[in-house]
């Protein structure tokens, strides 16, 4: 098989790395299960065109994207459109597209287990046809991420404690507003302080799903918060108790549109960690096994 790995060289544990080394180990791995793999290392400006060029060049069978949740998320909407499986290389803070898919954290590790996976498939889903893989999120976890994006952090450490920060920042007047959900079961409309919405329900006890294959979105709303509260919920994510909340609820549906009647011009979405601006009405849908992966065999 052909493969293209891009690299991004400003992606999380990918900046403190050797890249020529990993490279020149990537390509003798695949070689060893006989795929012939093409290696290329980018700045992180340049990692979405180069994902797109390789997409559309004749004769590749396959991409691996190396980097942080965000450049995974892209490469995955790329691969979706050009029907190529993808591959996920883990190096960001959080990797959770690629724990759901079962990939070893550990680089060496996991070029070992793409060099030896099996083609399958995932379930993606769209926000207003955008695709993401993991969750779209307004309200709390935006908020977080805007704060922290204004801060300076060089390493994965460094991001987890201005996470750590952001929470401090956000919880001294955390977020409030109104929200409509609309599902094949009505329209409910509620006062929140965020909403999350995930492919795939989320596993117990963690911020990432089981399975990518039930096709099924995971809808979490938070309830209106306090100072208290939100750092109490934010105790209770960290230590996979936030089920145990009274602050959550959660349901799954195939689709939802939310809408949000009183939305601020500038107010913010997330979307795989990066932010985007909200639209007044969003539309979420699943895409059931939608998304070819190359997934570790299980042994």
């Amino acid at each position: 098989m052909h493969i293209v790995a891009v690299l991004n060289r400003d992606g999380g544990t990918l900046k403190t790395t050797d890249l020529d080394a990993l490279c020149e180990r990537a390509v003798a791995i695949f070689a060893g299960r006989g795929h012939d793999l093409d290696c290329r290392v980018v700045e992180g400006s340049a990692v979405e065109a180069t994902l797109r060029e390789v997409a559309a060049t004749p004769g590749v069978e396959a991409l691996i994207a190396g980097g942080g949740d965000g450049t995974i998320s892209s490469a995955a909407s790329i691969a979706y459109s050009a029907g190529l499986p993808l591959g996920v290389l883990p190096a960001g803070t959080m990797n959770l597209f690629a724990r759901s898919l079962r990939i070893p954290l550990d680089l060496e590790e996991a070029l070992m287990a793409l060099a030896d996976a099996e083609v399958g498939t995932a379930d993606i889903a769209t926000a207003n046809g955008r695709t993401f893989v993991h969750h779209f999120g307004v309200g709390i976890h935006a908020r977080l991420v805007r704060i922290r994006e204004g801060m300076t952090y060089r390493s994965r450490t460094g991001k987890i404690l201005a996470s750590l920060r952001a929470i401090a920042a956000a919880a001294i007047s955390p977020p409030r507003f109104e929200a409509d959900l609309h599902t094949g079961n009505g329209t409910e409309h509620r006062q929140v302080s965020g909403i999350s919405v995930s492919n795939n329900l989320l596993g117990e006890g963690q911020l990432f799903a089981d399975r990518l294959d039930q096709g099924v979105l995971g809808v979490y709303v938070a309830a209106p918060m306090n100072t208290s509260a939100l750092l109490k919920l934010a105790v209770d994510l960290f230590t996979g108790t936030w089920r145990q909340s009274p602050l959550v609820d959660e349901r799954e549906v195939d689709q939802l549109t939310l809408s949000f009647p009183r939305r601020r011009r500038g107010n913010h979405a997330v979307i795989d960690g990066e932010l985007i601006k909200l639209e007044q009405s969003v539309s979420i849908t699943i895409h059931p096994k939608a998304l070819k992966v190359l997934r570790p065999r299980r042994g």
